[in-house]
């Protein structure tokens, strides 16, 4: 069984053959593919784990650097060195879209850090361990459960800056049912709409704005419903406390609207569950408390 360390190798090499290329016919990738099976693996046979991530890369390539560039603002897709952005694709579809009891978050992660440093350049593995660390970190928030009793290396807990955002737990009555909508993110959970309260704003036009911009719904806020806080880092100003207030509201029943590229924050679905369905949903460990409660308020509403 061959080594995985050499399969992504095999893997790397492949993807920047083809991105090189002026034309980039991801046609030619099954040649390049056993060609350097063959020099680098004396095989010419393609394993299913190289064939997986060489489709996870290209039949998500868009998604995938949208992600990195929300994870690196600062480095537009085209200005990355080849290299380092094909090992961000595969580091990205391994931390995201494999089998974690396979690739723990981890392994993905070290494993593009050790990719960077065998072929990048010589700020490679710094950069691409910084976008792959923010990644599962930050866009993930796969920590969010953190609370104010921890501390964040080098800065102390009551030093951070506080980023106040707000959120809603949307429903509305559809044939005599119960229903709640729901966005949801790149990283496979399904979450409540929210966001960065502006300046002016009270915390329900702050809820009722992110609705409408993120599920294209007009609410009606009706009570708050739960809170929580967790550590971020901020491209801008590092690591900050976010605090969130939930609020639940009702709408009516009709088609939602997504935003489309950048504006989306990261969220590429939203949808209607009825209330019965939604807990066995993939949410986010802080977020399912604050449902609770909203399902505890509705079901004793008797609606």
């Amino acid at each position: 069984m061959l080594d995985r360390h050499l399969l992504r190798s095999i893997v790397l090499q492949s993807l920047f053959e083809l991105d090189a290329r002026d034309d980039k016919n991801k046609e030619d990738i099954q040649d390049i593919l056993i060609k350097n099976m063959e020099d680098f693996a004396q095989t010419t046979e393609i394993p299913s784990f190289v064939q997986k991530m060489v489709d996870c890369v290209l039949g998500k390539q868009e998604k995938l650097d949208n992600i990195i560039k929300q994870a690196a603002p600062q480095w537009p897709i085209d200005k990355i060195p080849i290299i380092d952005r094909n090992i961000l694709r595969i580091g990205i579809c391994e931390l995201l879209f494999s089998d974690r009891k396979e690739v723990p978050p981890k392994v993905a992660i070290n494993e593009a850090i050790e990719l960077s440093k065998a072929f990048g350049g010589e700020s490679s593995s710094k950069f691409i361990s910084g976008v792959m660390g923010t990644i599962y970190k930050e866009l993930g928030e796969p920590q969010k459960h953190e609370t104010s009793n921890n501390k964040v290396k080098d800065i102390p807990y009551e030093k951070m800056p506080i980023e106040k955002k707000c959120g809603g737990m949307v429903y509305s009555i559809h044939d005599h049912s119960i229903y709640i909508a729901l966005v949801h993110d790149i990283f496979g959970h399904w979450t409540l709409p929210k966001g960065s309260l502006e300046e002016g704003e009270t915390e329900e036009v702050c809820a009722t704005r992110k609705a409408k911009e993120e599920m294209g719904l007009d609410i009606e806020i009706l009570e708050k419903i739960g809170e929580n806080e967790y550590i971020a880092k901020s491209p801008e100003r590092g690591k900050v406390r976010r605090q969130v207030k939930y609020f639940l509201a009702k709408a009516e029943y009709k088609s939602l609207i997504l935003q489309k590229g950048e504006e989306a924050g990261g969220l590429d679905n939203t949808k209607w569950f009825k209330l019965s369905e939604i807990f066995d949903l993939n949410f986010y460990e802080d977020i399912l408390p604050i449902i609770k409660k909203g399902a505890e308020i509705l079901k004793n509403k008797n609606l």
